[in-house]
Formats: C-alpha cells, sequence, structure tokens
C-alpha cells in the first residue's frame, strides 16, 4: 500500500506537466542535474521553475553575499539574508518550494570556477550561465563542448536580455509540432484498409448507414474510382481536386450529411506527394546515420529507418496508427483502428528487427534500445529534427554575414540586432573599464561615447565596417546601467528554463539561434548568426 502511495504522489504532484511531456519527460527531468552559475534574479527565476517542474538536482555556484540591492529585485530573498552568502540563500528558499529536488551550493566566482576547475562542470546535465561576460562565456562554452554538457547562456541587463544555446548537436524525436497533418495513407493505402473499404457500400440507400459512413472509406472508394477512370493517376491540379471534390458531393443523398462534408474537407489528404519530406530525407542522408558501435540511439533508429524504408515500408514511413475523430458508425471506426493500430504495429516490429540487426552489426547488445523506444520513434517519424548550433566562437567571431545584414535591413530585426550589438559592447566597455556602463550616474556622458566605440568594434569584427546603431539605444542602454530588473529577469528566466526542459526531455524543437527580448517595444526575435 505504501509502494502504491509513493508512485501515485509524484502523478499527482505533477499532474498537469505530465499531460504535456508524459512520463518518460518527466522522468528525463528527474534524472537531470542542472548548475547554475549567478543566482542574481535571472537565474533564480530559471532555478524556481526548473525546480517547481521536479528536476533531478540542482547546484549553485555564487561567491556573492546578499547585499541590499539584491532584496529588490529577487524575491526568494528577505533581509534574514543580508550578509549571508547568496548561493546558500538561494538554495535554502528552493528547497522550500519543492523537497524532492536536491540542492547544493559552491561559493565561488563562476568567473574563477571556470579559470581553475573545468572539469567540475562535466558531472551535469545543463549549465545554466546567467550574467556572465563574454570572455567567461567563451572559455565555458569550451569546455561544455569538450565534455558535450549542454549549454544555456541567459542575460537580463535593463530592458533587454538575450538566450542562446549551446550544443554540437541536439537530435528530437517527439518535436510535436502545433499542426500536422494526419497520417491516414489515404494517397497509398494499403490491402487491409482497402478490402475494409471495399465491404462498405457507399451506395447504400439505408439513411443512418449512408450519413454514419467514415469519410477515409469514402475517400478510398472514391480515390480508386477516379485513379481508374483517370489512367491510375489521383487528383494533382487544382481543376482536378476541384472536380474530386464534386464527385464526392455527387455521393450525397441529403445536404446534412456530416460525414460527407468531412470528406469535402480532407480531400486534399488524397493528394498527399508519396514517399517521405525533404527534411526528413536530409535526415536519413546524413553522415551521421552511417552508424558504428559509439553512435547515438537516435542515429541507429535513423539507420533503421532508412533501411526500412527501402525494403518493408517501400518508400514510406512507418504508420502512426491514429486516426482523428470522424462522424461513424461505432463499429466501423472501432474497425478503422484496429486496421491503423494493427498496420503500426506491424511497421514496428519491422522496424525492432532492422534495429536489433544494426545494432547486433555495430558490436552493441541488440536489446540495449527498448521496444517502448522504438515504438515512440515509430510514432514520430515524420517530425524528427536534428539541430546543430555553431559554438559562441564562431558565432562572434565569423557570423553569417548575409543574415546579419539581412536583419539590420529589416525594421523588426534591426532593433533586435542592435541590443545584440551593444551587450556584445557593454562588456568590451566593461573589460577596459573595469565597470558596466552608467553604473555612476557622473560618468554617463563620458560613457555613451565609449559604448558607441565599442559598437563600432564589435560591427567591424562582425564584417560590418562603416555601420553604425541607434543614438538612442546606445544612449537607453547606458541608462540601463546593467540593472536586472525583475519583470525582464523573470521573463528571461523564463524562456531559459523553458529551454532547458526541451533540451532535457528532448520533447519540442529549443530555440536555434540568439534570442533577443526587446523590452521598450515588447518584441522578441532568435537571430540566428
Amino acid at each position: 500500500m505504501a509502494a502504491a502511495v509513493a508512485v501515485a504522489e509524484p502523478k499527482t504532484k505533477y499532474d498537469r506537466q505530465l499531460r504535456i511531456w508524459g512520463d518518460q519527460g518527466q522522468a528525463a527531468l528527474e534524472k537531470a542535474s542542472i548548475c547554475l552559475l549567478n543566482c542574481g534574479p535571472t537565474g533564480t527565476e530559471a532555478l524556481k521553475n526548473l525546480v517547481l517542474g521536479g528536476i533531478g538536482s540542482v547546484t549553485v555556484v555564487d561567491g556573492s553575499k546578499v547585499e541590499q540591492s539584491d532584496l529588490g529585485n529577487n524575491f526568494l530573498l528577505d533581509e534574514g539574508c543580508l550578509g549571508q552568502s547568496r548561493a546558500k540563500s538561494i538554495c535554502s528558499f528552493l528547497q522550500e518550494l519543492n523537497d524532492a529536488v536536491k540542492a547544493k551550493y559552491v561559493e565561488e566566482s563562476p568567473a574563477t570556477m571556470i579559470d581553475t576547475n573545468p572539469s567540475f562542470f562535466s558531472q551535469f546535465t545543463v549549465i545554466i550561465a546567467t550574467q556572465l561576460p563574454e570572455s567567461s562565456l567563451l572559455k565555458l562554452d569550451s569546455i561544455c563542448r569538450s565534455a558535450n554538457i549542454v549549454l544555456v547562456a541567459a542575460r537580463s541587463y535593463g530592458l533587454t536580455g538575450l538566450v542562446r544555446v549551446s550544443i554540437k548537436e541536439h537530435c528530437v524525436i517527439e518535436s510535436k509540432p502545433d499542426h500536422s497533418l494526419d497520417d491516414l495513407r489515404l494517397h497509398n493505402p494499403w490491402t487491409e484498409l482497402k478490402q475494409f473499404a471495399k465491404s462498405i457500400d457507399i451506395c447504400d440507400k439505408d439513411p443512418v448507414v449512408h450519413k454514419h459512413t467514415p469519410y477515409i472509406v469514402i475517400l478510398v472508394r472514391l480515390a480508386e474510382k477516379w485513379a481508374d477512370a483517370h489512367d491510375g493517376q489521383l487528383p494533382s491540379t487544382r481543376q482536378e481536386k476541384r472536380e474530386f471534390k464534386d464527385l464526392i458531393r455527387a455521393h450525397m443523398l441529403n445536404v446534412d450529411e456530416d460525414n460527407y462534408k468531412e470528406a469535402v474537407e480532407s480531400s486534399y489528404k488524397v493528394s498527399v506527394t508519396p514517399g517521405i519530406s525533404d527534411e526528413i530525407r536530409q535526415i536519413i542522408d546524413d553522415s551521421s546515420s552511417e552508424v558504428n558501435f559509439s553512435s547515438s540511439d537516435f542515429w541507429v533508429l535513423v539507420a533503421s529507418l532508412k533501411e526500412f524504408i527501402a525494403n518493408e515500408g517501400n518508400g514510406e514511413l512507418p504508420l502512426e496508427g491514429t486516426i482523428p475523430d470522424m462522424t461513424s458508425l461505432t463499429e466501423y471506426y472501432v474497425s478503422l483502428q484496429k486496421i491503423y493500430q494493427a498496420k503500426a504495429e506491424s511497421d514496428c516490429l519491422a522496424m525492432e528487427y532492422r534495429v536489433k540487426s544494426i545494432l547486433k552489426r555495430i558490436g552493441r547488445d541488440p536489446d540495449s534500445i527498448s521496444r517502448a523506444c522504438i515504438k515512440t520513434f515509430c510514432k514520430n517519424t515524420r517530425k524528427l529534427k536534428v539541430c546543430r548550433y555553431r559554438s559562441l566562437e564562431e558565432e562572434f567571431s565569423s557570423p553569417v554575414l548575409s543574415e546579419v545584414q539581412k536583419y539590420f535591413a529589416d525594421e523588426d530585426s534591426c532593433f533586435a540586432m542592435n541590443f545584440y550589438v551593444l551587450l556584445r559592447a557593454v562588456d568590451r566597455l566593461a573589460a577596459n573599464y573595469s565597470r558596466l556602463p552608467g553604473q555612476f550616474d557622473s560618468e554617463i556622458g563620458e560613457d555613451v561615447p565609449r559604448l558607441k566605440e565599442a559598437a563600432v568594434s564589435v560591427l567591424s569584427d562582425m564584417g560590418l565596417k562603416g555601420s553604425s546603431l541607434s543614438e538612442d539605444l546606445i544612449a537607453e542602454v547606458c541608462r540601463f546601467a546593467g540593472a536586472e530588473i525583475h519583470p525582464v529577469a523573470a521573463f528571461i528566466g523564463g524562456v531559459a528554463s523553458q529551454e532547458v526542459i526541451k533540451l532535457v526531455t528532448k520533447q519540442f524543437v529549443p530555440l536555434n539561434g540568439t534570442f533577443i527580448f526587446n523590452g521598450i517595444d515588447l518584441k522578441s526575435q532568435v537571430l540566428a548568426l
């Protein structure tokens, strides 16, 4: 009984999020180990979201003591924390939010830790680096890439901020797009589906049967009829598609037959191009699909998929096996469900055989990839994503010039690009003067031209000699004086934690570029540089 309660408790506790990323995603979160560098408001907001979500463990690295200014923008600190270790105080409050999460702290400057103890970072799943200067961030990115650790850099600065993900490669099986076409194979029905469709008379005069024949059956039958009259070809041109809709309407007995309306609305599914999309073709033709002993499970599955498509799939991906709701007699709908599920199961078994064969061929345990994992992969083969990220060094030293020019030329993107350059210029000025621009009111007048000079230097390094930024924005960034304003920090921290969840669960597609928030106009932009 006690064991049952122990299992039920997390399900109740995380019920709402389990509906989004499921047991598998939650298990990944609970195994993850997160390291936060600097626990100012931006980092604290990010960590708070992850702790509430049930992340496995967190380690906070921060050598600062709590000051009066911290109480104005960090809701996890109070007056009783003044003078105490900021990392220790934050960990204490985080544990109160979720006692199931293990929280540790290290009283050390992140910059010092990066310089003196790089191996420290190899124990973590994800590093969240907040408010780090460019020089430290570049070193940390190199460390993380060498150890294949995910780095999420986040920074809030006055009314702007950024988030940047850095990892060599991130592969996503469950990308969960907002919209996707149902995998019904109406353009290429298999034998069992054809036989079931033929068993139903779509010309039956019984009004109950006629208006409750599933639109899948209607489309399979009428597509076959169309093909017989058009040399085996399905409707492809706009005129042919219009005529095919007229053919469907001609079989209606009454104007109120919802199933035929559904058939008309879904008639385009008959004309879907056979085979696989260009995006999936690019993945299966990737050099990583030539697998060896050290290949990841994802690429072993892709290699198996490639073999499946060429053999059992006859040029098609494994069937997903689900059908949407539709107007239908219950017995017809249940029969259709079983037909689709049986086909999906057959495809999954064929994939499982391919996976085991490849694993054996490369010298790995044939059972090292579970059937549940193979099944999930088969259900999502049309939605696979592979994200590859440039290193920060590559982005900073050799940005994609055509993209940079495009962003500067676009009115909406130009502001984001200005902020991107100015945030880098701030670090250059701080490196020269050992303080942030605008930190002292008496020196704002001198800091504006200094920041402008630093920005021109950044632009020159990006290959944009002679380019300039908004004078008003340069002055505004000086006025920011490096302040972490809580609403902006909460937003940037929220974006950072969202990306961490995507990366840890390997669900949804993470940002691929530098996310810039413009708090002046309340706009955001992802810059692919």
